[in-house]
C-alpha cells in the first residue's frame, strides 16, 4: 500500500474465531500461488495466470480481493522484472526467459482477507536476480521473526532493512506493508525501513490478535519508483529488477503465526 502519515491508530485485535477465518482465506491464497507457480514458464501470458488464480479462488468458495478494489481490473498483480507492484495482467504481457515475475494475490473468505506475494524465476535467471529474490524472501522472513508480542512495530521495519542493507540492495520507500482483516488494507502501516519521525506506527506495541501483511519490495538499483499512465503499474525508476515477497501473519503469545501457508 502507499505510505500515509497519521497518528498511531487503534488496531482491532482479532479473536480466535476471526483468526480461523483468516487462516482459511490465507490457505486459499497459498493454494492460488502454488497453482500459478506450476504454469510459470517462458511464453505464458499473464492473463492465463490471472485466470487460473481466479479459478482457484472462486472454486474454493472465496472472492478475489483485488478484482474491483478501487477499480483494479484483475485477480492478481503481475509484476515482471522492473514492475514493483500493481502490474495489470494481459494477453500481451508474455513471460520471457530470464525474467523474474512477482505475483501478488488476495482472497476474501467469509468477510476476511488473506494477502501474499511470491516472486518466481522464469526459466534460467542471472546470479544477481537470484540473489535479489533470495534476499527479499530472507528480509520478509526476518520481519516476520521480529513480529513478537511486546515488541514495537519498528522491530519489523529494522529487521527487514538490516537484512537488505547488508546485501547492498535498496528498499522501496513509497510503499509499505499494512494491517489486514475485514478490509484488505487496515491500520497500521508496516514500513520496511526506519526513518526517524516518519511513521508514528513505529511505536505501536504488538499484541496478540494483531494481523499484518509484511511485504518487502526490494530493488536491484535505486529505491525510487515511477507510475505508468494506467495509474496502477509501479516500476523502478532505473528500470532494474525488483522482487516482492509477502505473508499475512498474526501476532500470538507464542510468536508470529503465518496465515498464508498451504
Amino acid at each position: 500500500m502507499s505510505r500515509q502519515h497519521s497518528r498511531i491508530p487503534n488496531i482491532h485485535r482479532k479473536t480466535e474465531v476471526e483468526l480461523e477465518i483468516m487462516r482459511e482465506a490465507g490457505r486459499i491464497v497459498a493454494k492460488a500461488l502454488a497453482a500459478v507457480g506450476e504454469i510459470i514458464e517462458p511464453g505464458v501470458s499473464t492473463a492465463k495466470i490471472d485466470r487460473l488464480a481466479e479459478q482457484v479462488i472462486v472454486s474454493s468458495g472465496a472472492v478475489p480481493s483485488f478484482k474491483g478494489y478501487h477499480g483494479y481490473p484483475a485477480t492478481i498483480c503481475a509484476d515482471p522484472d522492473d514492475i514493483v507492484v500493481h502490474g495489470i495482467p494481459s494477453e500481451e504481457m508474455i513471460l520471457e526467459e530470464g525474467q523474474i515475475f512477482g505475483v501478488d494475490v488476495g482472497a476474501e473468505w467469509n468477510g476476511y482477507h488473506g494477502d501474499a506475494a511470491v516472486t518466481f524465476a522464469v526459466g534460467d535467471i542471472s546470479v544477481e536476480k537470484r540473489a535479489l529474490m533470495d534476499k527479499t524472501r530472507e528480509a520478509r522472513d526476518a520481519g516476520i521473526a521480529a513480529a513478537m508480542a511486546g515488541n514495537h512495530l519498528v522491530a519489523i521495519s529494522s529487521a527487514v532493512e538490516n537484512c537488505v542493507a547488508r546485501a547492498g540492495f535498496s528498499i522501496v520507500r513509497d510503499l509499505v506493508g499494512h494491517g489486514i482483516g475485514r478490509a484488505m488494507h487496515e491500520p497500521p502501516q508496516v514500513p520496511n525501513f526506519v526513518e526517524e519521525g516518519q511513521f508514528p506506527e513505529y511505536g505501536l506495541t504488538l499484541r496478540p490478535g494483531h494481523t499484518l501483511a509484511i511485504e518487502p519490495m526490494v530493488n536491484l538499483g535505486t529505491h525510487r519508483i515511477t507510475q505508468d499512465a494506467d495509474h496502477w503499474t509501479i516500476r523502478t525508476a532505473d528500470r532494474l529488477p525488483s522482487a516482492h515477497f509477502e505473508h499475512t501473519i498474526a501476532i500470538s503469545r507464542n510468536g508470529p503465526v503465518i496465515l498464508t501457508l498451504p
